[in-house]
């Protein structure tokens, strides 16, 4: 069995390693091909994230090169996750896989992906065995990260991304999900379907620099865990529900020793610390508060996600 095979590679700023992607991506289809793993139409499609250097005209050049590569340029920056839902959603193939433009995943995992595919499974997912590039801040925080996602309630592959093969069935279930606020490595195990997983180690970046700063990986967890989870919600009715039983607690305490203990207690900590406390506390409440409500905002006006200029 052969499968018509559709690479996405979102691109944002990426002329410095895209060459080197591209060669390594094509002499991986050439040696699939000579086993009978992936048949005509297979190709590679670049996805050009509204980049701001020579990213398209780059990709423009390499598909008149080989026609096996093709490009699809946004109207303007949509961020990563739309720029690969617009790739996903737009390629045709038997099965397509998505992965990142900086060859930190390991492309020749793509040959087990699809013979996994070949096999049954319908989404094969990328998992990195080993984190040794990261630095010892990126690695524990990913996977504390990962850690309390689990326990909040959210089905993720342990360590994985966005590096995956999804087959035809998936990527028709994935349409269905007209989320504005998108996290795919959370909403594709959603699916259902028979899934593996194939594990790589993950290499530093080939060139370049890193598109996601601390900033934009901090708002990528925070989409995360309140695109899919209600604890933190309900964490703020628990802690409501523990200050109120401390107030009244304290309430005993006071009218304890006023009454029966005859003591005069200060007025000015006791009254100062818990206006601090209490505050605190509501304001954290009310920015979690705010940001799902401001999910459900976005998410009823039902803007389209992304626009394509042009194709190649």
């Amino acid at each position: 069995m052969s499968v018509r095979l559709a690479i996405v590679v979102p691109c944002y700023n990426e002329e410095e390693v895209l060459p080197e992607t591209t060669k390594r991506l094509l002499a991986l289809l050439d040696r699939m091909a000579q086993q009978g793993l992936v048949s005509e139409g297979t190709g590679v499609y670049y996805v050009d994230d509204g980049s701001r250097d020579r990213t398209w005209s780059l990709i423009e050049s390499l598909s008149r090169q080989d026609p096996r590569i093709h490009g699809l340029k946004l109207s303007r920056n949509r961020g990563h996750q739309a720029a690969l839902m617009a790739g996903l959603m737009t390629v045709e193939g038997d099965a397509l896989v998505s992965i990142d433009a900086d060859l930190q995943d390991d492309v020749n995992v793509i040959e087990a992906m699809v013979r996994e595919f070949i096999a049954g499974h319908e989404v094969v997912y990328g998992v990195r065995d080993s984190r040794a590039t990261d630095t010892a801040f990126k690695r524990n925080t990913a996977l504390a990260y990962y850690g309390l996602l689990r326990r909040m309630g959210v089905d993720l592959v342990h360590n994985h991304a966005d590096f995956r093969l999804m087959g035809r069935r998936a990527i028709e279930a994935l349409r269905e999900y007209g989320e504005v606020n998108l996290f795919l490595r959370g909403v594709v195990p959603l699916i259902g379907y028979k899934a593996t997983t194939v594990k790589y180690d993950r290499a530093e970046r080939f060139a370049g620099v890193s598109k996601y700063p601390l900033r934009k990986m901090l708002a990528f967890a925070l989409e995360g865990i309140t695109s899919f989870s209600i604890v933190p919600l309900r964490l703020i009715t628990m802690v409501g529900l523990l200050i109120s039983v401390l107030s009244f607690a304290m309430i005993v305490f006071i009218l304890y020793g006023t009454l029966v203990m005859k003591a005069v207690i200060p007025g000015w900590a006791s009254s100062v610390v818990p206006i601090y406390f209490l505050g605190g506390i509501q304001l954290l409440s009310l920015g979690i508060i705010g940001e799902y409500v401001s999910k459900i905002y976005m998410e009823t006006k039902r803007r389209p996600r992304y626009f394509i200029e042009t194709q190649v």
